[in-house]
């Protein structure tokens, strides 16, 4: 029985997976032996064999006057292996995260064209959340914001402290329903300012908008299905942008009797896309507050 597609899943080369893996069938060989018992070339053999010493699967064996010979080491090292290239990629991963935007917005302007990354399930929220935290201006919001909190407080609790870490300003218009209202007390934070939008007659859209640096990112937070979608495109930017604004400047500010709690002082902290700061309410097993 044959290991090396294996083996070679586990991070090793193809011909690094059939070295080793004739290491472990006939033991301790000189290395020409052992390219014999492989459909390798001696030379490449000799090659593979002091990376698979480098890697921790081999030793060698040498004794002065006699032909080194290879042996190999306990396959438990492949966990490590296994483990080393996860965090590798991890790290590339969020590399490739940062720059990203940078390479999209460079593509667009050659190509003329606007970027789309469409993500599904529950890995939308935090790869659409995550990627509005690269932004180097102020965040704009459409937000149904008793979706959100119903569907991912957890999420936006993690989004909202690391966006409040960064400094990374928010404006937010939200629906104004009864939920929203009770939300907005015990809810002003330093990084985030909170307008309620008229919501006569409206229905819950299940979903928010963030607009940034010229990139307008979408969440659907339906109990069905999770999409979101990352918009590179500067003149669909614009026109939402505009539209905000416009929307903003003929919204009210929020009362204080609208952000204030119970006792009628005003609380801080906290960030405008998750729960208030642990205060009162409802907090599940890990300690998140949920507020429904």
């Amino acid at each position: 029985m044959s290991f090396v597609e294996t083996l070679s899943k586990s991070g090793l080369t193809p011909a690094q997976a059939e070295v080793y893996e004739a290491l472990l069938t006939h033991g301790i060989q000189p290395a020409g032996s052992l390219a014999k018992k492989t459909s390798l070339k001696r030379g490449l053999v000799y090659k593979v064999l002091d990376d698979l010493v480098g890697l921790g699967l081999a030793g060698k064996e040498e004794e002065e006057g006699k032909v080194a010979r290879f042996f190999p080491k306990h396959p438990s090292v492949l966990r490590d292996l296994v483990e080393h290239r996860r965090k590798s990629l991890k790290d590339a991963e969020l590399s490739l995260d940062g720059v990203l935007p940078s390479l999209i917005s460079n593509f667009n302007m050659v190509s003329g064209a606007p970027g789309v990354e469409i993500y599904e399930g529950e890995d939308a929220k935090e790869k659409v959340l995550w990627h509005s935290l690269t932004s180097k201006t102020e965040i704009y919001t459409y937000s149904d914001i008793e979706s959100v909190m119903k569907m991912t407080p957890k999420v936006s609790l993690r989004y909202a402290r690391e966006r409040e870490r960064l400094g990374i300003m928010k404006k937010a218009l939200l629906l104004d329903t009864s939920f929203a209202r009770e939300y907005v007390k015990g809810y002003f934070p330093s990084v985030t300012d909170i307008r309620l939008i008229s919501a006569k007659d409206a229905k819950p859209f299940h979903s928010s908008m963030e607009i940034y640096d010229g990139t307008v990112s979408y969440i659907t937070y339906a109990p069905d299905k999770t999409i979101g979608v990352i918009l590179h495109d500067p003149h669909l930017y614009q026109v939402h942008k505009y539209v905000f604004e416009a929307l903003w400047e003929k919204t009210a500010p929020l009362m204080v009797s609208q952000r204030t709690k119970a006792d009628g002082t005003e609380p801080s902290g906290a960030a405008a896309d998750g729960p208030p700061p642990r205060e009162e309410g409802v907090y599940d097993d890990d300690e998140y507050f949920v507020r429904l």
